[in-house]
């Protein structure tokens, strides 16, 4: 006999869904910590010399990444723990597509809304 898809069982994959996405990011910015350790890294001493473009942000974080250096893989760390809640609502959209709730589907996609636009648009910093 088929189950049908409840409510527990939604709440119980999407807090499953978070635990896991923390718990992915803190063991990437925990093993980028160790890594950059070990690279040598001290803090410093003029922080303008960091200062990247924003054109250049995401060409660098990738380019720092395939280079497996730590900083970059502590943001990806943090990237996983911003992107965590954003992939929560989508999970939680399926389900309440699933459920055929179709004022949560109404509801989470406006919250999509909203993230998508805010990341996209830079209101997020």
């Amino acid at each position: 006999m088929k189950k049908h898809f409840t409510d527990i069982d939604l709440n119980r994959s999407v807090g499953n869904l978070l635990r896991i996405g923390v718990l992915l990011s803190v063991i990437t910015s925990f093993f980028g910590f160790i890594k950059l350790s070990l690279e040598g890294f001290e803090m410093p001493k003029d922080y303008a010399s960091l200062e990247i473009t924003d054109d250049n942000i995401w060409q660098s974080f990738w380019t720092s990444l395939m280079k497996f250096e730590g900083m970059a893989i502590i943001q990806l760390g943090i990237l996983l723990l911003i992107l965590t809640p954003l992939v929560r609502i989508i999970f939680a959209l399926a389900g309440y597509i699933k459920e055929k709730d179709y004022t949560y589907v109404v509801v989470s996609l406006i919250v999509l809304g909203i993230m998508l636009v805010s990341f996209l648009m830079g209101f997020a910093h």
